[in-house]
């Protein structure tokens, strides 16, 4: 059995239909990613699966149970989270309190899951209690992943997580993503850096124009001569 089952999804905003007939599934421990263009609809299904947005047909099953209609919250509770594009992060607040006022755990076990955070990520360690506005791009990605993290969650959902980030924390954070798949977290991930996302996957599927395609694996997908034209900026991958 699948953790996450998504079956026909379409999300709309008024006459628009930004998600089309979406079908996915991520199993356990897997890491699994969306690729394709800005606008294509891919930040809708997420947030569809997450239940910010109203979904206008189709289910979404997660851990063996319907939540179609459940609340975001709900949903949260149950072990899924979604690190949104733009991080948005609590800037006034430091690093410590983004992380404590994510969470509902006892301070005890509050504590156990902040140094569990500072072994992942140290550089948070460090500025533990630093305004978090002052932070650098990268170390703010960091902590709202963290804030993520910091509830166990089961399906850890990510959005564009390299946007405006210099190429080599890119590639310092996508190396973290996997880092946090292998010790056992599934990873739903949408990312427009096609090339470096297929990397660390398992499985693919290719968002265009609000259609979801494809759930291979990601490395037949990085294989794919029309997807290196189209994303990768040549016909062909390199010998």
């Amino acid at each position: 059995m699948s953790l996450l089952s998504v079956d026909g999804l379409s999300v709309k905003y008024g006459a628009v239909r930004a998600l089309n007939d979406a079908s996915l599934h991520v199993d356990d421990a897997e890491l699994v990613v969306i690729v394709g263009a800005n606008g294509a609809g891919k930040s809708s299904l997420l947030r569809a699966v997450s239940g910010l947005t109203k979904a206008s047909a189709g289910s979404v099953s997660f851990a063996g149970r319907t939540i179609t209609g459940a609340s975001a919250e709900s949903r949260v509770r149950s072990g899924l989270s979604l690190v949104p594009e733009g991080r948005h992060i609590f800037g006034r607040m430091t690093v410590q309190e983004n992380l404590q006022i994510a969470t509902w755990a006892s301070k005890r076990r509050l504590k156990d899951e902040i140094e569990r955070i500072h072994t992942l990520f140290p550089v948070l360690a460090e500025r533990a209690h630093q305004v978090a506005a002052t932070l650098s791009g990268g170390e703010q990605q960091m902590l709202a992943i963290s804030r993520a993290l910091v509830r166990r969650p089961k399906l850890l959902m990510l959005d564009e997580p390299s946007m405006g980030l210099a190429p080599l924390i890119v590639k310092q954070m996508f190396e973290l993503i996997a880092d946090v798949n292998a010790q056992g977290t599934s990873v739903l991930l949408v990312e427009q850096n096609a090339r470096m996302a297929l990397s660390i996957a398992h499985r693919g599927y290719l968002m265009e124009t609000a259609t979801l395609s494809g759930g291979g694996s990601a490395s037949a997908m990085a294989d794919d001569e029309s997807l290196h034209a189209a994303y990768f900026g040549r016909s062909s991958p390199s010998p």
